[in-house]
């Protein structure tokens, strides 16, 4: 059985078509920062999803990435209309993911993998970057550091500044695993002294492939 923690004022019905709502999740429910503690302190959940428009969001993801019990949980946030500085705020307390609503076609899919997060394993590999420029042009390559990876994203050292929201060409090559490993993400979380989370949102060819099998084989993870 997996533990939602839902942390919303307001009904969202729309939500009951999607993967919360299957016969093996458990959903709690909570409307304010002090019932979300309570939920949690009560039964450990798997994923927390938060809405946007609660009152004081940020500072409630802010406390459940900061407490013990929920510090390793996923925290998915469910906003409306386009990305805007709400938004920037919410992942910078430390939401992993802003989920658009209505809930669109790869709605579930993110949301599940949320939930079972793979395994980061320590990189500290070399990885060049371009960030996304406009009319769909990129900027120069510039370098930086792979600090950790997962199927799914990476947290990487950036000497040069970069913004949530950012979209983000990158490469690098994984010793002993073929050739470079080539792919465009988006930067979700900034994490402090030029450390940056970013979710892999392609990647080229077989590169996913590689990835998984570097992450589960034998290394430092965390």
């Amino acid at each position: 059985m997996i533990v939602a923690l839902v942390c919303t004022a307001q009904a969202l019905d729309e939500l009951r078509d999607t993967v919360l709502y299957r016969r093996n999740v458990d959903r709690r429910m909570a409307h304010n920062i002090a019932q979300a503690r309570a939920q949690a302190a009560a039964s450990p959940p798997d994923i927390i999803v938060v809405d946007h428009h609660l009152p004081d969001a940020p500072r409630l993801v802010s406390e459940l990435r900061e407490d013990p019990l929920t510090r390793r949980v996923s925290i998915a946030v469910l906003a409306r209309g386009d990305f805007d500085t709400a938004d920037v705020a919410l992942l910078q307390a430390g939401a992993n993911a802003i989920l658009r609503l209505p809930p669109g076609p790869d709605w579930d899919d993110r949301l599940s993998r949320l939930i079972h997060i793979p395994v980061r394993r320590e990189a500290r590999l070399p990885i060049h970057l371009q960030i996304a420029a406009t009319f769909g042009s990129w900027s120069e390559t510039f370098p930086a550091m792979l600090v950790n990876l997962s199927i799914h994203g990476m947290l990487l050292l950036c000497g040069r500044l970069l913004q949530v929201g950012d979209d983000v060409h990158f490469a690098f090559q994984l010793s002993g695993r073929g050739g470079l490993i080539n792919g465009t993400g988006t930067v979700i979380r900034e994490v402090g002294a030029d450390q940056y989370g970013v979710e892999l949102t392609h990647v080229d060819g077989d590169g996913r492939r590689l990835i998984r099998q570097f992450v589960e084989s034998e290394g430092s993870a965390s």
